[in-house]
């Protein structure tokens, strides 16, 4: 993998600009007149998680929010803001949590590894997997546990999401976007759409 120096960065920047204007002369004054994005994206701040590359998306069609194995956490104010932006503002469509396996984040919360801060961040996904014991542990290999396991996290983040009290002025609004819970593959590149206990959650009145 090549790895870029600092000043390559900024000139690659000048690059881009210079394409842009090529193919569209317009295209920075459209971009700035205002965003309007259907799609708001809750993923991991893992280097390898550029959405964007992964989803072939220009600017202006996701509104993102990134942390350390995308956790949707009921007192991050940050992501709460996030969150009532894009629905109260932005009208998005969608809301996609998204993980991914080889996940450094899912990986310390399973070992019981992390300190510090992370310790205290990823200790919902130890919860997931403490809730979740016998299935994950009943798996063949580790990677295969550590899957399962970045899977049930992005569920568990999802049904967080529509717990939230945003969610529930939309919901009863009649007016919501749809939740999706995605895991990337690091290995091929490819999105798993993950299904959603949907009827469940619909019992137990967390979603419409």
């Amino acid at each position: 993998m090549h790895y870029h120096d600092y000043t390559d960065l900024i000139n690659n920047n000048k690059k881009w600009v210079a394409e842009k204007l090529e193919l569209t002369p317009e295209y920075f004054k459209q971009l700035a007149q205002g965003q309007k994005p259907p799609f708001l994206y809750i993923g991991c701040s893992d280097s390898r998680m550029p959405i964007s590359s992964f989803t072939q998306t220009e600017p202006g069609e996701l509104f993102i929010h990134r942390n350390v194995a995308n956790q949707v956490s009921l007192t991050d104010m940050n992501l709460l803001a996030v969150l009532e932006y894009a629905v109260d503002a932005l009208d998005v469509r969608h809301i996609v949590v998204c993980g991914h396996y080889c996940c450094g984040g899912v990986e310390a919360a399973y070992k019981g590894s992390a300190t510090g801060v992370v310790e205290n961040w990823v200790s919902p996904i130890r919860d997931i997997y403490i809730q979740n014991r016998q299935e994950i542990d009943s798996l063949p290999t580790e990677k295969a546990k550590l899957q399962r396991l970045a899977e049930l996290n992005v569920i568990a983040q999802v049904k967080n999401i529509c717990t939230t009290s945003v969610m529930h002025r939309a919901y009863k609004s009649l007016k919501y976007p749809t939740v999706h819970g995605w895991v990337l593959d690091i290995e091929n590149g490819l999105i798993k759409d993950l299904p959603l206990p949907t009827s469940e959650w619909q019992a137990l009145g967390l979603i419409p």
